[in-house]
């Protein structure tokens, strides 16, 4: 029998498979980030209900995901796969021209000045929204045991590194990364930097590679050697540490994954990049925890953006968990135990946000509605956070049954 929260859960994600076209006859609105999060989610359902209609859901989801952001915008004149294959090679391949962001408005043309507010609303391609939906894909492999999802996520990995990267001319240094492309890859449309990008490119490349190697050999397919050693190679003094709610949460999630990874010996050889994720997230969680944000009314906050923090830190609790359960592993360290440890008095800030936002009147507020999608996806990940997170029941990947 679901609990409360699983079947709160189970509301928002039924409500939002309704309201999106996913389970009816509404039009489809398909948006990269949060259809990433309700996959995970659908598969986590299925985990805890047994019940296989979820997983179905999540292989629906997918399917239209890759037909509608995998393909030209309907207002624009090019048409067919963003990849530019043929129709039936573009179905076999549907990530090898990446996905589009889901925005409303078209993409900014080469001649169009740029404007700071109005490219948020802009479509085109994220590097970061692409890593979640690698993530996706690669936990429906993982769940399912089909590889073809793990496939798609190293197709997708290998041309998005190709394109989001560069070499900086005349500096002899180290690829940078573009924040933001054009829809077919072959612009920048904001040439900055994400502060995550590149680590969340690197910890995405080996969990892929990971869970690759389970598969049989005949599934072929990028081997995503070059990618882990480039995004490797831009780690180096990177500074992590974020105020950001959601930043601090996604260092979180990026930590858990890692020690998960380490705990079955994929690739990581030492806890360095373990250490310095939990001190980033120590120092972020340190300031948030003295900002007041969490006193503010929720006419004033954004939930998906606390909602990311929140999932972290159950993250950050089942790491402490797995410690105590393998105290010998390589991730317990000294290092590594005094960090968890001073992240562990955070946690109840994760239960507090969950708190806030279960409650109806919170959700009456101008910014939840205006961001009803990612918000109750992401708030049904804090309550049934199984499928988006690593879980090492899915280490190496097994099949879900009904």
């Amino acid at each position: 029998m679901p609990d409360l929260r699983m079947k709160e859960a189970i509301a928002f994600m039924m409500d939002f498979a309704e309201r999106t076209g996913l389970t009816s006859d509404h039009p489809r609105q398909r948006y990269l980030w949060t259809d990433a999060f309700a996959v995970c989610n659908l598969l986590g359902l299925a985990r805890m209900t047994r019940e296989q209609r979820y997983t179905e859901l999540a292989l629906r989801l997918v399917e239209q995901v890759h037909h509608t952001l995998g393909r030209q915008r309907q207002d624009d004149p090019r048409t067919g796969w963003l990849s530019g294959l043929g129709e039936n090679e573009g179905e076999s391949h549907p990530t090898r021209g990446g996905l589009r962001i889901g925005k409303q408005l078209a993409e900014r043309g080469p001649n169009e000045p740029y404007d700071n507010q109005l490219e948020w609303e802009r479509d085109g391609q994220y590097f970061h929204y692409l890593t979640k939906w690698m993530h996706a894909l690669d936990q429906v492999t993982r769940a399912t045991g089909r590889p073809e999802f793990n496939l798609w996520a190293r197709e997708l990995a290998e041309v998005t590194y190709a394109a989001f990267t560069y070499l900086p001319p005349n500096t002899g240094g180290a690829r940078r990364m573009y924040w933001k492309m054009s829809i077919d890859l072959t612009r920048p449309l904001v040439p900055s930097m994400g502060q995550h990008d590149a680590l969340d490119g690197y910890i995405t490349c080996l969990q892929l590679h990971s869970t690759a190697a389970s598969l049989p050999e005949s599934v072929g397919g990028p081997g995503l050697e070059d990618e882990i050693a480039g995004f490797a190679a831009m780690l180096e003094g990177g500074e992590w540490a974020t105020a950001d709610p959601l930043g601090i949460g996604g260092l979180l999630v990026d930590a858990f994954r890692v020690q998960q990874l380490m705990q079955h010996g994929e690739l990581l050889s030492d806890d360095r990049l373990l250490i310095n994720l939990l001190t980033a997230s120590v120092v972020g969680l340190e300031y948030f925890a003295r900002s007041g944000e969490l006193h503010r009314p929720a006419d004033q906050r954004l939930a998906f953006r606390e909602f990311g923090l929140a999932i972290g830190l159950h993250a950050a609790g089942l790491m402490q968990e797995a410690l105590h359960s393998n105290p010998d592993r390589p991730f317990g360290s000294p290092e590594v135990r005094a960090q968890l440890q001073a992240l562990i008095e955070y946690v109840p800030i994760g239960d507090e946000i969950e708190s806030f936002w279960r409650d109806p009147g919170h959700r009456s507020a101008r910014t939840w509605s205006e961001h009803r999608d990612i918000n109750e996806v992401m708030l049904a990940t804090r309550l049934a956070p199984d499928g988006f997170l690593l879980h090492p029941d899915w280490l190496p990947c097994q099949r879900v049954t009904s």
